[in-house]
């Protein structure tokens, strides 16, 4: 039987519908990227800029793992935090299917992770020296263990976003049932190691967040769900949501809160293909309306530690580093920064990013992107230790 959180199911007689209209899209994209120019390698610089054109330094990349005790990592999102709560759902978004897994494990398995290997969250969980692995909440095969449920799980479902409309468009887990979901788990862990696990767990663990990227590039650009509201508006509703949802995450314990800010998410291969022109530029628009959530979310930060006194939370910013990945990638170990490894590179992303009509490039190694829409194993890595070492290591000192 599939599990469908709570909340989800006044959803059920609309699915079909949204799953139909999800699947239109989907095929409206991949005409779209067969009609677009055939790929060529990023070699160096572009004349194409973010709208705050930020640059920065790459620092000296570290291996450090965390020896003081940090119990627990819990994450909330979507797909780039989503090591498979999709499997367990109906809906379209998945990515348990080759290419997907190309080099996770000695089996090169796909797990539904949106990637070639790990993503985000297995790299933090295992620099805060908890398991190699973060695993979904909704694991079936092999169920959670005490163990896995006691240092921490993911409730990240891929496609949603803080709109809740982009949950409902795409048939996921949204924000709010992701909540609903870590209540659920607080009470598993009372009962399988009692108030005292629960607390420390609360007090001491980290709680990581990743939301965002869905909202604006799905549900405000491509889908056109949310066209009667300006940049300007739709960054703030995006902050308001956002904000209601880290509240809620602090009434119920958390301490210990790391917010992945938006990156620069016109320059992603799938938006550039589709608002990037001919000359497949950054998407300005898309640009513009994260750096404005991104600075509305600074502020949010600061209102929810005043409200929640003894609260750590901290808003870790990847927009620059990630965007001097991608416009200076031979900077950081790759040879291409605007074209997916999966398929022709331009628009292949969840479905189709598949075995039957997709090959993979050459080298996965050489590409910041594994499908249209997803960084590497590689290109993760560098970013964890990016906001391992100016972030997190401030929050659990």
């Amino acid at each position: 039987s599939v599990y469908l959180p709570m909340g989800m199911g006044v959803r059920r007689g609309t699915a079909t519908m949204q799953g139909r209209s999800f699947i239109f899209v989907l095929v409206v994209l991949l005409a779209v990227a067969t009609g677009v120019s055939g790929r060529t390698t990023y070699t160096g610089s572009s004349n194409t800029a973010s709208a705050s054109g930020h640059l920065v330094k790459p620092k000296p990349q570290t291996k450090e793992t965390n020896t003081k005790q940090v119990p627990a990592l819990v994450v909330f999102g979507d797909s780039i935090v989503d090591p498979g709560n999709n499997n367990a759902i109906h809906t379209i978004i998945k990515a348990n299917f080759p290419p997907y897994g190309h080099d996770f494990g000695a089996d090169h398995r796909p797990t539904g992770r949106f990637c070639n290997g790990r993503i985000p969250t297995d790299f933090i969980a295992s620099k805060l020296g908890l398991k190699q692995l973060l695993p979904a909440y909704l694991q079936q095969s092999p169920n959670l263990t005490t163990h896995d449920l006691l240092t921490g799980v993911s409730f990240a479902s891929g496609g949603t976003g803080y709109d809740p409309l982009t949950a409902q468009l795409a048939s996921v887990i949204s924000m709010t049932d992701q909540l609903r979901m870590f209540h659920e788990y607080k009470a598993k862990v009372r009962a399988l190691a009692g108030d005292a696990a629960l607390s420390e767990i609360l007090s001491k663990g980290v709680f990581a967040v990743c939301a965002g990227s869905d909202d604006v590039a799905n549900t405000y650009f491509t889908m056109r769900a949310r066209s009667s509201y300006s940049h300007a508006d739709y960054a703030s509703l995006i902050v308001s949501h956002a904000g209601a949802f880290l509240d809620g995450l602090l009434s119920a314990g958390a301490k210990r809160v790391a917010i992945i800010s938006m990156p620069p998410i016109g320059c992603v291969p799938s938006q550039r293909t589709l608002s990037g022109g001919m000359a497949r530029d950054c998407s300005s628009g898309h640009n513009e309306i994260a750096e404005m959530i991104n600075a509305g979310m600074g502020t949010t930060v600061e209102s929810l530690k005043a409200k929640h006194q003894g609260a750590r939370v901290v808003l870790m910013d990847i927009y620059g580093y990630l965007f001097d990945m991608m416009m200076r990638p031979e900077g950081y170990g790759f040879k291409e920064s605007t074209l997916g490894c999966c398929g022709t590179g331009m628009m292949e992303v969840s479905v189709l990013c598949n075995g039957v009509t997709s090959a993979v490039c050459g080298d996965v190694t050489d590409y910041l992107f594994w499908d249209s829409y997803h960084p590497t194993e590689k290109a993760y890595r560098i970013l964890v230790d990016f906001v391992y070492d100016n972030y997190l290591k401030e929050l659990i000192d």
